[in-house]
Formats: structure tokens, C-alpha cells, sequence
């Protein structure tokens, strides 16, 4: 039995971008033959959408590229820290709210996913507050780009 490396993405709310990670994450170990070697999930930080999908935009954005998912938002948990071997946060903002909530020596390392964007792209757009569709697909093209070079790194 092969045991699975996890990776966990967190953002403010868990409906736009982490949801996208999540979802191009597992497409891409997939791609790969490597989904039986990792598990991925994502949450929030804060709990105003737990129980809700992914926001409409997030999902016409993953489906324009035949992905999908079924994520339902939840809130991060104390055992998550010791759960997952790695926890994205996709702002700096996201990586000090971890940092704040995280157990003392945590098993897992956080790490700001836009660190591994080659095109050094280190903030992953969040649109929510956006009127169109266009940050979206901004925040999928970075995820692309930076869960790519994190695997890569990591075989």
C-alpha cells in the first residue's frame, strides 16, 4: 500500500479559489498517473459558505476546461494541520490566518501556492468581487501553472 502524500488549499471562503485548485490538482496527478500517490481537498478560513458549492464562475471556469467538481465549502480544522502534508494558502493574508490557527509543530508545512509559479505570479487572483468572468480565469490559469511546478518539484 503506497501511502498518499495531501495537500490541502485555503482561501477566505472556499467557493472560488481554492475550490479551483483543488480541482485542477487532482486533474493534473490524474494527467500524470499519480492520483492514487496524493489526496486533495480545500477549505476556508472563515465559515460564511460552509455546505455551499463552488461559486457559478469557478465552476464555468473549471468546466471550460472539462474539469469539475463536487466540493461542498468547509471551514479549516485544528486536525487538518496534522492531517495534510502540505496546506496552500493563496495569499499572504491566507498564509498568516494559518499561521494564527495552526497548532503548535504542525505536521503540515504551509506554503504560499503562488511560490511555485514560474512566471513568479505569487497572489492567487481572488475574483469573487469581480462582475465578470475574467478573474477566474486568471486564478485557473495561475493554478495550472503553480500545482504543475509543485508537482514536478515533488517527484
Amino acid at each position: 500500500m503506497v501511502d498518499k502524500k495531501k495537500v490541502l488549499f485555503i482561501c477566505l471562503g472556499n467557493i472560488c479559489r481554492s475550490p479551483i485548485a483543488e480541482a485542477v490538482f487532482g486533474h493534473l496527478v490524474k494527467e500524470k498517473g499519480l492520483d492514487q500517490k496524493w489526496e486533495v481537498d480545500s477549505a476556508a478560513i472563515g465559515d460564511w459558505h460552509v455546505g455551499n458549492r463552488p461559486d457559478k464562475r469557478a465552476l464555468k471556469a473549471l468546466g471550460s476546461y472539462n474539469l469539475s467538481t463536487n466540493h461542498r465549502a468547509r471551514q479549516i480544522k485544528t486536525e487538518d494541520f496534522n492531517n495534510f502534508d502540505y496546506i496552500f494558502g493563496m495569499d499572504e493574508e491566507n498564509i498568516e490566518d494559518l499561521e494564527t490557527l495552526a497548532p503548535q509543530s504542525p505536521k503540515a508545512k504551509l506554503l504560499l501556492l503562488g511560490e511555485f509559479d514560474p512566471e513568479g505570479d505569487r497572489i492567487i487572483r481572488d475574483p469573487y468581487y469581480d462582475r465578470d468572468d475574467k478573474g477566474f480565469e486568471k486564478c485557473y490559469q495561475q493554478c495550472i501553472r503553480c500545482c504543475s511546478a509543485f508537482i514536478d518539484k515533488s517527484l
